[in-house]
């Protein structure tokens, strides 16, 4: 008999659990005591000893995937065994067999459907917070065969981009979702198997069990197949980016296509469908086609379009600006490249970040958190928020008790944090948890700018560019600096114009005196 192995549940507060890596794989002899997967809570990392003995029939959930304490996770058992029952974490199935009270010719349909030798392959959970992904490209394609591991295709979050490797092994069957989807964490994407096992009771949303019981088995097959043919072209319905270039290179209007997709969604199966009818475009000459392109935001650019809409129409911000005399970081910084090894990396904008640290401490109201409109977090330590341009957009990683490094350490993580962030593959963990952020345009020769704060930050700073100016001298003459800007953007709701303007006076003094700062 197959044997459920159970999510542990890894402390009393504990909800649920993410998987790291399995170390074993379907197919292969386990016994009991055997490590089969590595997992982790928010706080640590563990493994899952099996308590059964046979074999690895199935894998229910793949690495990454956030599953729920006390749910079944893969089943063991003898070679052959059927443990479809156990998938859910439940023998509802079982049970619900005993009692034979729904007619033989309505149960039939019900079998297949729980016995199909099809597997789904979900969306990842590509973090504890994360609860959708969008589908960027499918690396394989209906027909196609799969083996364990091969890439199925590429997904991002609002933060990074991964791969999704297939859990299972035999012919890609179905494709549930088209480029450019948005889909739920856990949900189906596709089904992969032996070639001509059914799907539909894969598919997101199927309520197969359901149908089969309430009508007999030949009705429901003439039912089915009626269905697409009352389908009709519903206006403004969404159509996907796969479809949408099919209709382009073939000259159709995919707007007059029945959607068949998720919520009346235009895929691709309907554009063929609408070639194979005969249907035309609408007359639209080359010039008008190729005057615009509509591009669709990415899923980075949404989160940044939702943020800093929420930030400026939720907060009372204000922005003060203010300038230094730059020599000395700017001489500090000459002396750091002259002494070579890892000191010649740290740069005029690693510099910046070491003195607003050890400054901001001292401004709890600045280095805070929002709750609400009555209440404030305030951070013991400095968790510097570093802004960061990338290929997909901007992006906030994390230095976590900046306060505590030195110089040469927040150099580092600064560094490897950006590299992180461009190559689309930083956890996004790291990019929250901020109390305090600075955005740096210095090197663009900006002047002066209004950055906009990172909600439920309380404050941001922006960092110019250093231009020449004018001062009286010691002898009574003029002479020239290097000035630095500074602009501090604050939420009035939290903080008031004289504390903060306290706090650019400081940290204009540290960054004056910077080799005291580091003596301290």
């Amino acid at each position: 008999m197959a044997n459920a192995v159970i999510m542990p549940k890894a402390g009393i507060t504990v909800e649920s659990c993410i998987i790291g890596t399995w170390e074993k794989k379907i197919g292969d002899p386990v016994k009991i005591g055997d490590i089969l997967f590595t997992y982790e809570t928010d706080k640590a990392s563990f493994e899952c000893e099996s308590t059964a003995e046979g074999v690895l029939l199935d894998i229910f959930y793949g690495e990454g995937d956030e599953v729920p304490c006390l749910v079944n996770v893969c089943a063991v058992g003898n070679p052959g065994e059927d443990c479809s029952a156990l998938r859910g974490g439940s023998a509802a199935p079982a049970e619900a067999a005993a009692p034979a009270a729904a007619p033989a010719a309505a149960a039939a349909p019900a079998a297949v459907a729980a016995n199909t030798k099809a597997q789904a392959v979900i969306m990842p959970k590509a973090g504890i917070t994360v609860e959708s992904c969008i589908i960027g490209s499918w690396e394989k394609q209906v027909g196609d065969q799969v083996k364990i591991g091969d890439i199925l295709f590429t997904y991002e979050t609002d933060k990074a981009s991964f791969e999704c490797e297939s859990t299972a092994e035999g012919e890609l069957l179905a494709i549930f979702f088209e480029d450019g989807e948005e889909v739920p964490c856990l949900q189906n994407v596709c089904a992969v198997g032996p070639h001509g096992e059914p799907t539909d009771c894969l598919r997101p949303g199927a309520e197969v069990p359901v149908a089969v019981e309430a009508v007999p088995a030949a009705a429901a097959e003439t039912a089915a197949a009626a269905a697409p043919a009352e389908a009709a072209p519903v206006a403004g319905a969404p159509v996907s980016p796969r479809a949408a270039k099919l209709a382009r290179a073939h000259g159709v209007d995919a707007s007059l296509a029945a959607g068949t997709g998720p919520n009346g969604r235009i895929i691709e199966r309907d554009v063929q469908k609408l070639i194979a009818s005969g249907v035309t475009a609408k007359t639209v000459t080359a010039t008008v086609e190729n005057a615009y392109e509509d591009v669709k935001f990415s899923g980075i650019r949404r989160a940044i379009t939702k943020s800093m809409t929420t930030s400026l129409s939720t907060m009372a911000q204000l922005t003060q600006n203010i300038s230094f005399d730059a020599t000395a970081i700017l001489n500090y910084r000459k002396a750091l490249k002259a002494a070579g090894d890892d000191y010649a990396g740290i740069t005029i904008g690693d510099i910046m970040l070491y003195a607003v640290s050890r400054t901001v401490v001292n401004h709890p109201d600045l280095n805070a958190n929002m709750l609400d409109d009555v209440s404030i977090r305030r951070f013991k330590h400095c968790n510097l928020g570093v802004a960061v341009d990338t290929p997909r957009g901007l992006m906030v990683p994390t230095i976590e008790a900046a306060d505590t490094l030195s110089l040469l350490e927040i150099s580092k993580a600064v560094k490897e944090l950006a590299a992180q962030c461009r190559e689309g593959n930083i956890s996004p963990d790291k990019l929250s948890g901020a109390s305090f952020t600075v955005s740096n345009l210095g090197n663009f020769g900006i002047e002066s700018f209004t950055p906009v704060i990172n909600p439920p930050q309380t404050g941001i700073l922006g960092v110019c560019g250093t231009i020449e100016r004018v001062r009286k001298a010691q002898d009574g003459g003029i002479e020239l600096y290097p000035a630095m800007g500074l602009s501090l953007t604050f939420d009035h709701r939290a903080v008031d114009g004289t504390p903060a303007s306290r706090f650019l006076q400081e940290l204009c003094k540290n960054l004056e005196q910077f080799t005291t700062l580091l003596a301290k």
